[in-house]
């Protein structure tokens, strides 16, 4: 449920949090509907005009003390800043998911905060900390928790596990496109696994 900007600057960090994720709506699916994760998109194919309005307002929601939505729109602008994937700054996008964590402590925060630390730390950290996540049993019920785990199981090379973990998104998942995109990374497993 979003909540509601507590203050002007939470109310700017909003606009700008929104610009910034539609920004990127044209290069979340494919020319057949499928979707492609963060890593693999076409930066081209972001609107670079509502980067270049959001960025601004990103700043100036972090003159004061910075909100959840602040937070939030400093992550995103972490992604919009990188000209390539691997140029991101994911301590950075760690260190802002820390004092998200701090101020709007949630699963999912502590989910999007495990799969952060995998990108700048090594997947086997991201793991650990998407195990402990998994043990609370929070998320169980969760998609993206089970697509996360089998994402990073399938970088560290445990094939199986990885399997076991899509199959479980899988069953959980209501999204076709995701739908797609997990049965997709499942049978590139397969291989592996028989």
């Amino acid at each position: 449920m979003l909540m509601a900007p507590q203050s002007p600057a939470e109310a700017t960090a909003l606009v700008a949090l929104m610009l910034l994720h539609d920004s990127r709506r044209d290069a979340r699916v494919d020319a057949a509907g499928d979707l492609v994760v963060l890593e693999e998109q076409d930066r081209s194919r972001w609107n670079e005009l509502q980067i270049a309005e959001a960025l601004p307002l990103v700043d100036e929601a972090f003159r004061g003390e910075p909100g959840p939505f602040a937070l939030q729109a400093a992550i995103a602008a972490l992604h919009c800043r990188a000209a390539r994937a691997e140029d991101t700054d994911w301590h950075q996008i760690v260190q802002l998911y820390n004092l998200l964590e701090q101020i709007q402590p949630s699963p999912v925060v502590s989910l999007n905060r495990a799969v952060a630390v995998a990108m700048a730390d090594g997947s086997g950290a991201g793991l650990r900390l998407i195990d402990e996540l998994a043990a609370a049993g929070d998320l169980d019920e969760y998609h993206l928790l089970h697509a996360a785990r089998a994402d990073l199981l399938r970088r560290v090379g445990s094939s199986s596990e990885a399997a076991k973990s899509y199959q479980r998104a899988l069953a959980l998942v209501t999204n076709e496109s995701e739908r797609r995109f997990l049965e997709r990374r499942l049978r590139e497993l397969e291989p592996k696994v028989n």
